[in-house]
């Protein structure tokens, strides 16, 4: 394992004592927790981007055919 080494404001600091004493568990592993939560928000937060990338393609795509199959209606074919 590897040693890091954190400055943090009275605050932070607070804050984080009482979460490992509402927790029960080390400063350390407290910290390793919230760093692996947060990369997965941001894993979240990336596929929800893509997701949304390709419903907006897809979106432009679907109107396209509607006015497409829209001019076949005035054709004049019966």
């Amino acid at each position: 394992m590897h040693t890091i080494t954190l400055k943090s404001d009275d605050t932070f600091y607070e804050t984080l004592n009482d979460m490992v004493k509402t927790l029960k568990i080390t400063k350390s592993e407290l910290i390793r927790r919230s760093v692996n939560y947060y990369r997965e928000a941001l894993k979240q937060e990336q596929l929800k981007e893509q997701m949304k990338r390709a419903s907006l393609k897809v979106r432009d795509h679907s109107l396209s055919m509607v006015q497409e199959f829209d001019e076949t209606l005035n054709d004049g074919l019966v």
